[in-house]
């Protein structure tokens, strides 16, 4: 029995995380059902990756999405057609050499404004939630979360954000906080989730880094 993933009127990226949640927890067959063309396309790649077959069909008020394996029957087509040309293209290859890997080195997110992006504070705003959130739900949460000047302003209390970090936090990742840009804003007594740190440290954690992401 396939199961049934109703993320209409969820923000990104919600739609896409509960559809892969789903896949990884009770398996294919799955069916999304969303509400706006984003959120069908986002799936569809989403299951493409995963190395699944999506197909959607149009409903009232949106999409329905099925996603399952491909079946054994369309692969034999497959490479019934194309598998003579591909073995005959692929002794004809030259070795690759696969690039080394920094899985031991740290993983650090850097968030410098409480805005993802340029254009609306509104959206920005909304953007960020969702980049946080997105954080969360990672199969590997980042190691390290550096946030300074307006990115200082999603770990104070009141701020949406703040439930998210905490989550990131009770998962492992280490919180860091602009010691003088909380001050600078006035929010020193305000932090809720973290701490607070400083230029030197926000450096040298920069300079170890294996991959850094900026949103």
């Amino acid at each position: 029995m396939a199961t049934i993933v109703d993320a209409r009127g969820k923000l990104c990226p919600q739609p896409v995380i509960e559809t892969k949640k789903a896949i990884q927890e009770r398996g294919t067959p799955v069916i999304a059902i969303v509400d706006n063309e984003i959120a069908r396309q986002n799936i569809e790649k989403m299951a493409q990756k995963m190395g699944l077959y999506a197909e959607s069909s149009e409903i009232e008020g949106g999409f329905r999405i099925l996603i399952q394996p491909i079946s054994t029957d369309v692969l034999s087509a497959v490479m019934a057609e194309v598998g003579e040309a591909l073995g005959q293209a692929l002794q004809e290859l030259e070795p690759v050499p696969f690039p080394p890997q920094n899985s031991t080195q740290p993983t650090v997110v850097v968030i410098s404004s409480n805005c993802m992006g340029v254009g609306d504070d509104t959206l920005g705003a909304a953007l960020m939630k969702g980049f946080v959130y997105a954080l969360t739900q990672l199969d590997r949460a980042p190691d390290t979360v550096l946030l300074y000047n307006g990115g200082a302003k999603l770990a104070v209390n009141g701020a949406d954000t703040v439930e998210d970090l905490k989550v990131l936090e009770e998962n492992g990742t280490e919180i860091l906080v602009c010691g003088t840009c909380l001050n600078h804003y006035g929010l020193t007594e305000l932090l809720t989730v973290g701490s607070a740190t400083n230029m030197y440290a926000i450096a040298e954690i920069l300079m170890n880094a294996g991959k850094v992401i900026r949103p």
